[in-house]
């Protein structure tokens, strides 16, 4: 088996199910097996996302606002979009493993479990936009991650830096205040399954953001730079300053962010 091949199979698939299949076949292989790597391997660059043969790709400012729960299709809104960034994090995540093939097996192992959280977590978000009566695809979407891991493929310092430790660490500061805003429409039973996916992504994603921190540490490590290099990174990618003002330090503190590194963000207070 040539893992590379059937992670890049996975990648360019658009159907969840073979997506699925195909994570754990890796993950099976990894447990069992050393991977040898050709020196004359080259990791193709993805052109459009999976996803782009079943959504409209659209500019972030054209995108559906999000504020109306009460209707079904303002809570289909706001699922789909969630929907749309874990699905978007499933290609991150395997791509994670198949760009950088010189990491070592527990770093593949890391990002392939990843990878089959995010699954798990886009099949929850599916059923609940089924039950309202919609799919993934009905509404448009960006590519905002998409273009996080074209512009950082060559260098994994970058990627793990802006995809584990800013993207889904902004995620951290942005998934309670929409519980918050749900928690008072919870009677509605969809919106109570809603909140309660929330609430399982948002503990396993403190754990994607830590493994994303822990390799972003081994990196810098290895590359004999300061762990500072972090926000020249977010400078250099424009990201620094689009930073959102609400800042979960619990959260970021359990994923291996430092109070130093909390305070630059923007957080008031790290204890």
């Amino acid at each position: 088996m040539n893992i590379y091949d059937v992670l890049k199979t996975a990648i360019l698939s658009d159907d969840i199910v073979m997506k699925e299949v195909l994570t754990v076949q890796c993950l099976e292989y990894c447990t069992k097996n050393e991977i040898s790597q050709s020196v004359d391997f080259v990791p193709v660059v993805f052109e459009k996302p999976s996803y782009a043969s079943k959504c409209q790709i659209v500019d972030p400012r054209a995108l559906p606002e999000r504020k109306d729960f009460d209707t079904p299709e303002g809570l289909a809104v706001l699922v789909h979009a969630i929907a749309h960034i874990e699905y978007s994090a499933i290609d991150l995540a395997l791509d994670a493993v198949y760009r950088y093939p010189k990491m070592p097996m527990a770093y593949k192992m890391d990002w392939l479990e990843v990878a089959q959280d995010e699954i798990r977590h886009y099949k929850m978000l599916e059923a609940l936009l089924g039950s309202l009566g919609y799919v993934y695809g009905d509404f448009p979407v960006h590519c905002g991650l998409f273009d996080a891991a074209h512009h950082t493929a060559q260098s994994i310092l970058d990627r793990m830096a802006v995809v584990p430790r800013y993207y889904e660490a902004s995620g951290l500061d942005v998934n309670p205040q929409i519980i918050k805003k749900l928690e008072n429409k919870h009677k509605d039973p969809k919106v109570a399954v809603l909140i309660n996916a929330l609430r399982v992504i948002y503990q396993e994603e403190i754990v994607h953001v830590h493994k994303g921190d822990k390799w972003f540490k081994y990196l810098c490590k290895k590359e004999g730079v300061k762990e500072s290099v972090y926000f020249d990174i977010l400078d250099r990618y424009k990201l620094f300053a689009k930073h959102r003002p609400h800042i979960n330090v619990a959260a970021r503190k359990e994923a291996g962010f430092t109070c130093e590194e909390i305070k630059k963000l923007g957080a008031k207070e790290c204890l």
